[in-house]
């Protein structure tokens, strides 16, 4: 790779991140001089670098939580993807699935998740399986939305033109609407993404006994708020790393859909 390459490489690295670092530093400098100024006490708002020492304390039981959500999560916001792009499709491809199925689901993304999760437990217990399901059943709905939004939506002109030259429905549907539909796809994997994450922390804080949401309501018990700032950073960390790498691969893929 020559040296201009290089270069260019660096200078647009610089650009994408310089300002999201420094946005971050910016917060977190906030944070430690409003604590320090109007000395708020550790239970109430810890300080950035209290956190961070309780962070470091802790570190073996925060990886081990962690990894436990990180595993529910991955495990649920999967069959998301899979159960969510299938029904995506098939809502896509057909008018009458499309006005069956769609009311169905989006009165069943109006309920809380958090007001499923009892019933989650009354069904298979305390553990993993409530977190995994209330992973992929908050993510779910994204994905099905945008793949079946893309299908619908494709230009009638384009149809027209198409069935003219003597193209099949499927045949439209395979080489038209399933390219047409991967943007809106990876699209709603980034938002999807974290909604997983989110809903895994939410079902181990109220029926669990392990994971990052079970670790942050445990540390509240006990009055710990340095331990539970702890778990919303590594929260954060986490669904921070997940929403870039499907930015990641939406930009390798995909990249082709963008200006």
């Amino acid at each position: 790779m020559s040296k201009q390459s290089l270069s260019s490489l660096f200078v647009s690295a610089v650009k994408d991140y310089a300002l999201p670092t420094a946005v971050f530093a910016g917060f977190f400098l906030l944070w430690e001089a409003v604590t320090r100024i109007f000395a708020i006490p550790e239970f109430i708002l810890p300080s950035p670098s209290r956190t961070v020492e309780v962070m470091l304390a802790n570190f073996p039981i925060i990886i081990r939580h962690s990894y436990a959500t990180l595993e529910a999560t991955l495990i649920g916001f999967g069959l998301s993807i899979v159960f969510g792009l299938l029904l995506g499709l098939a809502v896509g491809y057909s008018a009458i699935i499309y006005r069956a199925v769609y009311p169905l689901l989006v009165a069943f993304n109006t309920i809380p998740k958090v007001a499923i999760v009892p019933i989650l437990v009354i069904w298979f217990g305390i553990g993993k399986v409530p977190a995994v399901l209330t992973a992929f059943l908050i993510s779910f709905f994204p994905i099905v939305v945008n793949v079946a939004v893309a299908l619908a939506t494709i230009e009638p002109e384009i149809r027209d033109v198409l069935r003219s030259l003597g193209a099949s429905k499927t045949q439209i549907f395979v080489k038209i609407g399933v390219p047409r539909s991967m943007p809106y796809f990876f699209g709603s994997l980034k938002v999807a993404s974290t909604l997983a994450f989110v809903g895994a922390v939410i079902s181990e804080s109220v029926a669990s006994n392990e994971g990052t949401g079970y670790l942050m309501i445990a540390a509240s018990s006990r009055f710990d708020v340095p331990l539970v700032f702890a778990g919303l950073l590594v929260i954060s960390f986490i669904g921070i790393s997940l929403f870039l790498v499907f930015a990641i691969l939406e930009k390798r893929l995909v990249g082709w859909a963008y200006r």
